[in-house]
């Protein structure tokens, strides 16, 4: 089994507090930057615990959800203010990839086998401090849940007496990192849950690479191919291309000797060897800057690499995004890549929603609101039937365009984004 790290957030009134009974913020409170700094770190999954007292509240808190799952690249353990079915639907629909069910709650305990057949058993968690309940609970929690969150503060759990089979992720308040590593060892553990993961600047990457050294499986970087491997120039260097691994823009150029490539295997973080200086160089550490490797590969000679990363800032000292800003010959032409396009055009109709223009289209749909939008979208679906019935492929073609430029009108109206529904279909 490989073993997983996962940091936790506690959300009361939109904010990162510190624990259930302290409402004090956690660290600066901002609940996004803390996700992004998790992922970046090299976290494998994130719990999310919703503090909320009303469903007003509830809802806030699966706004964020829904955001942190947009600007992050981690998979959402969350759960909390679970009341019926629906608030379930809601959380996994934001983009949880599991929920959990607190089974100090009977409704909670009752609530599980319905949403389990509703939405899979790879849906559904169970969060509990009662060790009895692994036992009591056993035959339910192994046919309709996926894993179990333990809250497991002073509690052994290598010695515990119970016979459940399914994982168990410990969520600890107290445990260090030498903690960490010698529970990771016991069989049935699926990950650690604790405390000193949610510090924003815990390096998780280099305890991932100790628990590595201790013999565990863990989701961590490691080279199919060794640095002597590869070809390299006079000076003992590779050149390095980065690029930003959602939008494929080209970033920068720099070098690695050894030292600097072993040293971004190991923290995630790219360094380099800088010739000017002649010596290593952690892209960000004085500018905050940084770029956090996504993956890595080299060319069919193995003399140059390219890494594709998450940039933060910019990434060239002159404060550009990217250092190839400067065009020096450029023919006009037709961008068709597909993301593009539906980008470029989604800006526009969410450029018109924010900034009304007279006589414009799309504003008429706007301005005559769900219903003319859903009565539109449904019609274009039927033109897309009719054209498909006749034997000219033009037809399809344009009658697609119509439907795909409506859809996006309803997207820009229930605030859905491109990037929403590329990482919904990438799930499945």
């Amino acid at each position: 089994m490989q073993k997983k790290f996962v940091p936790y957030l506690f959300l009361k009134d939109g904010r990162a507090v510190k624990d259930f009974h302290d409402p004090a913020l956690f660290e600066d409170g901002d609940p996004i930057r803390l996700a992004r700094q998790y992922d970046h770190n090299g976290a494998d999954e994130l719990v999310v615990f919703d503090l909320s007292e009303g469903d007003g509240e509830h809802e806030a808190a699966i706004a964020l959800i829904k955001e942190i799952v947009r600007q992050t690249d981690l998979p959402i353990m969350a759960g909390g203010h679970i009341n019926r079915l629906e608030d379930v639907k809601k959380l996994i629909y934001a983009g949880a990839r599991k929920v959990f069910l607190n089974f100090a709650r009977q409704d909670n305990i009752e609530l599980l086998e319905e949403a389990s057949k509703r939405f899979g058993k790879n849906k559904m968690c169970v969060c509990t401090e009662n060790l009895s309940v692994l036992n009591t609970k056993k035959e339910l929690i192994e046919e309709f849940a996926s894993e179990v969150l333990l809250l497991a503060d002073g509690v052994n759990i290598k010695e515990a007496d119970h016979k459940l089979t399914a994982p168990i992720l410990p969520f600890s308040r107290r445990m260090d990192p030498e903690g960490a590593l010698k529970l990771l060892e016991s069989d049935g553990i699926s990950g650690i849950c604790c405390t000193v993961l949610t510090a924003s600047d815990f390096p998780v990457m280099e305890l991932k690479a100790a628990a590595k050294e201790a013999g565990l499986s863990v989701n961590t970087f490691e080279s199919s191919l060794s640095f002597t491997e590869f070809k390299l120039n006079s000076d003992g260097l590779i050149p390095v291309i980065t690029q930003d691994y959602k939008t494929g823009e080209v970033l920068m150029l720099a070098y690695m000797n050894r030292e600097a490539f072993d040293i971004t295997i190991k923290t995630g973080r790219m360094t380099y060897y800088s010739r000017s200086r002649s010596e290593l160089w952690v892209k960000g550490l004085t500018s905050g800057h940084f770029q956090y490797v996504k993956e890595l590969s080299v060319d069919c000679d193995r003399d140059t690499l390219l890494a594709r990363v998450a940039q933060i800032g910019a990434a060239c000292h002159t404060g550009n995004r990217s250092c190839f800003y400067t065009n020096l010959v450029k023919k006009d032409y037709d961008d068709t890549n597909p993301m593009k396009v539906f980008e470029n055009v989604f800006a526009v109709i969410e450029d018109r929603r924010q900034n009304p223009k007279e006589g414009s289209y799309t504003n008429y749909l706007f301005d005559k609101g769900i219903d003319k939008i859903l009565k539109k979208v449904g019609e274009e679906a039927t033109e897309i039937i009719i054209a498909a019935k006749n034997p000219d492929p033009e037809e399809i073609k344009y009658e697609i365009s119509d439907f795909l430029y409506h859809v996006m009108v309803l997207m820009a109206e229930k605030g859905v984004t491109w990037e929403d529904i590329t990482r919904e279909l990438a799930r499945r």
